[in-house]
């Protein structure tokens, strides 16, 4: 079995730029991967999610800094919702299940814009999305990390194939609303923080209907 590259969070201390560690997990990556690590940076918003200005990811996250992201929810014909597996790389929450996809959008980026490029980047795939409105929360990540989104939400209707990115994606899979509730009930520690935040205040039912 190939070994997964992983690189615990607690060893990413925040130093002014990223950190070597931080970087380390990407070493093996293409040279456009690690270029993008070194420009990220995450948009901070105060509580209406006006802009209030840029900071380093770690550093965000280190900091529990609000900041604006998104979260999209993909559902097929029989009512299912694609969760992913994060990979196993990422530097939090790796191996975790989460929602469809997720991320942040970037300076001078649209929502629209920064959805469907992480669409692409993660799943392979355009899918047409409709915003579910939008959800402030604040969530302890292990082992030291701290989330903290003014989040998007969007739904979107989609039955076809993917090309996921092993960067980014470890697998995926549909489930149905009722077996998804039992499994966060059942097995909390699988999924990401935020997911269950996410899915704890809106219920699938509501998000889909928005």
């Amino acid at each position: 079995m190939k070994r997964r590259r992983y690189i615990p969070a607690f060893l990413c201390h925040y130093s002014g730029k990223l950190s070597a560690a931080y970087l380390l997990q990407y070493i093996f990556q293409p040279l456009y991967r690690i270029k993008d690590i070194m420009n990220d940076e995450l948009i901070l918003v105060d509580e209406h999610d006006n802009t209030a200005g840029y900071d380093e990811k770690l550093r965000v996250h280190q900091l529990g800094l609000l900041h604006r992201a998104f979260s999209v929810f993909l559902f097929n014909d029989a009512g299912e919702l694609l969760i992913q597996q994060r990979a196993f790389s990422k530097y939090h929450s790796g191996g975790l299940w989460a929602n469809s996809c997720c991320s942040h959008p970037r300076r001078g980026e649209s929502l629209e814009q920064a959805t469907q490029r992480r669409l692409r980047e993660e799943l392979g795939i355009s899918c047409p999305l409709q915003p579910a409105g939008h959800i402030i929360y604040r969530a302890e990540v292990p082992p030291s990390l701290i989330e903290h989104e003014y989040d998007h939400l969007f739904t979107g209707h989609y039955n076809g194939v993917f090309s996921l990115n092993p960067q980014e994606v470890a697998a995926v899979r549909w489930i149905s609303l009722t077996d998804l509730k039992k499994e966060i009930q059942n097995h909390p520690e699988q999924f990401a923080e935020w997911f269950k935040v996410i899915a704890g205040k809106f219920s699938p039912l509501q998000i889909t209907t928005s």
